[in-house]
């Protein structure tokens, strides 16, 4: 296991680009049934196979949807969001609008539809920077993001269960934004 310090968000793109999944970790676990960036696993939708890397990562079968953490204020260039404003509990699934399905593929559900988390900076100020960077580099203003957890366990809670989770399930990458420490497992 390696530990690295002051890991900037720019090093966890590249992460993320190479097709990494990231697991992320910070403050207060989430209250309720889903990951909304304090406990999560993240990953580029960009590839539509991760989709795929994602699920059998978490046990899970390989039709299984995942959801996308996606900047607040691109979420309306993405999605149909048919007047709501914003989604921050990851309560809603959304049509994909057609010109942008293509490009991120393994966010989007057989019928067009994606789990959308919108993320503002008050919300989630590490997240959202972090989509923002990742957005910077590649046009995309999102994640793909599930639950940090292995099949038929509860979300992590402490560091403990977040390093002995990633080694369970093979995650290389374990990232604490608050404090830029990233461990390679």
């Amino acid at each position: 296991m390696q530990i690295d310090k002051n890991i900037n968000l720019e090093y966890i793109t590249d992460l993320l680009l190479k097709d990494n999944i990231v697991a992320f970790f910070q403050g207060a676990s989430e209250a309720g049934p889903r990951a909304l960036g304090n406990r999560s696993l993240l990953m580029s939708p960009i590839n539509q196979k991760n989709k795929d890397t994602m699920n059998i990562v978490k046990g899970r079968e390989l039709f299984r949807p995942l959801a996308a953490s996606v900047l607040n204020e691109k979420s309306k260039e993405w999605f149909e969001m048919i007047g709501i404003e914003e989604s921050p509990y990851m309560s809603f699934s959304f049509k994909i609008k057609k010109d942008k399905k293509e490009l991120v593929p393994a966010v989007v559900h057989v019928d067009d539809t994606c789990r959308v988390q919108t993320v503002t900076q008050e919300q989630n100020k590490h997240l959202y920077d972090l989509i923002s960077v990742y957005y910077k580099k590649t046009n995309t203003p999102m994640l793909m993001n599930t639950s940090f957890n292995a099949k038929d366990e509860p979300i992590v809670e402490t560091v403990d269960d977040a390093i002995n989770c990633c080694k369970k399930i093979k995650i290389k990458y374990l990232y604490f934004p608050q404090a830029k420490i990233l461990i390679s497992i």
